[in-house]
């Protein structure tokens, strides 16, 4: 058998095996409800595979807990790197009032500003903490449009705001 990151993934097996047994549901009934083979999720409960993170959601919505709590299990994100982003994403997630693609359009436009602004994946660790100072977090902050933003200048009525 291939070298896999056991301590992992049979960390999300067992997870995985405890929710639905709690939710009262057969490997067969969570795997019909969750959109993937029955073997596919018993690999995945006895840790030897690696499920992707659609798969994943697939099998959070099934079980109604949250994503983001089995991709840190997975190891896709760092509990305590992430936890901010984890429940900015859970919070997304859960929103009733959008659908699975606005939902999907929504997190792409999260990430895509939390790699501007140095917090992304592939952001190096020599990026600021999250507590930075407003003046250090704003510096350039004019510079970068945001989506939909007008560039010619001039049109917008209103005071430009800063985060921070």
């Amino acid at each position: 058998m291939a070298s896999l990151n056991v301590g992992n993934l049979g960390n999300l097996g067992e997870y995985l095996r405890e929710q639905r047994r709690n939710a009262q549901l057969s490997l067969r009934q969570l795997a019909d409800a969750a959109g993937v083979s029955n073997p596919y999720l018993s690999q995945i409960e006895r840790g030897l595979r690696k499920p992707s993170a659609e798969v994943l959601q697939q099998v959070a919505k099934a079980l109604r807990i949250s994503a983001e709590t089995l991709y840190v299990r997975a190891g896709i994100l760092d509990a305590e790197r992430d936890r901010d982003d984890v429940e900015t994403r859970a919070v997304i997630l859960a929103d009733p009032s959008l659908n699975e693609r606005q939902k999907q359009v929504l997190l792409q436009i999260y990430e895509s500003f939390r790699k501007e602004n140095g917090f992304g994946a592939d952001a190096d660790d020599e990026a600021p903490p999250r507590d930075a100072p407003a003046d250090g977090a704003a510096e350039g902050a004019d510079s970068i449009p945001g989506p939909g933003a007008r560039t010619s200048g001039g049109s917008d009525a209103g005071p430009r705001q800063t985060a921070g």
